[in-house]
């Protein structure tokens, strides 16, 4: 009997050292992401309001939004136009599709490459994960969210909805930035990640 009762306890605070250190990844996460809106060099943000910027909204720390997607790379990827908030058109390729069940619901997203910024050493292995889902304009930005993810070594990638974040044009409409595409929306609320922003 005490061997079960110990082998418990062993799962148990197994378990529980798991969740504190992903909940400490998330956390990290946020963290950096308000250091960079405090940040004068990288802040959409304007003088002022980087005065009032006492941090981002979130949602609650939800380990239910971490999915482990089949990652498809596409055969011959397929150079694609994105629409941005202005008139400018961004260079993507279409990389590759990610198939994932969120909350017992299947679903596919197409996950893209930046022309420009795969010829740099810093982001030579970026993908660009933009969606939009049904708290868009109303507990979220209204033009959708943003994940960024690492080309993976094999046919599996974790995509985790608690690093979504918004676009730069959502604090400063001065930015120009990726309009998700409409085959990357999701009809569900995505409940993690970034909130909108209240000064």
């Amino acid at each position: 009997m005490k061997d079960i009762v110990s082998l418990f306890l062993c799962i148990t605070i197994g378990l529980l050292n798991a969740q504190d250190a992903y909940e400490n990844e998330i956390l990290e996460f946020q963290s950096q992401l308000n250091a960079e809106f405090r940040n004068p060099e990288k802040s959409p943000l304007t003088t002022a309001e980087q005065q009032l910027f006492k941090g981002h909204n979130y949602f609650p720390i939800d380990e239910n939004y971490k999915v482990t997607a089949t990652f498809v790379k596409s055969l011959e990827p397929i150079a694609f136009q994105m629409q941005t908030t202005t008139s400018r058109l961004s260079t993507y390729d279409i990389y590759g599709v990610l198939k994932f069940s969120l909350l017992g619901v299947e679903y596919e997203l197409a996950v893209y490459q930046n022309h420009r910024l795969r010829e740099t050493e810093e982001y030579r292995d970026y993908l660009f994960l933009p969606f939009t889902d049904l708290t868009n304009g109303e507990e979220t930005y209204g033009g959708g969210r943003y994940i960024d993810l690492s080309i993976p070594d094999g046919e599996e990638i974790v995509v985790d909805f608690n690093k979504a974040y918004s676009p730069s044009c959502a604090y400063n409409k001065g930015f120009s930035c990726p309009i998700p595409p409409e085959t990357n929306d999701l009809q569900l609320k995505v409940k993690a990640g970034v909130k909108n922003l209240k000064l």
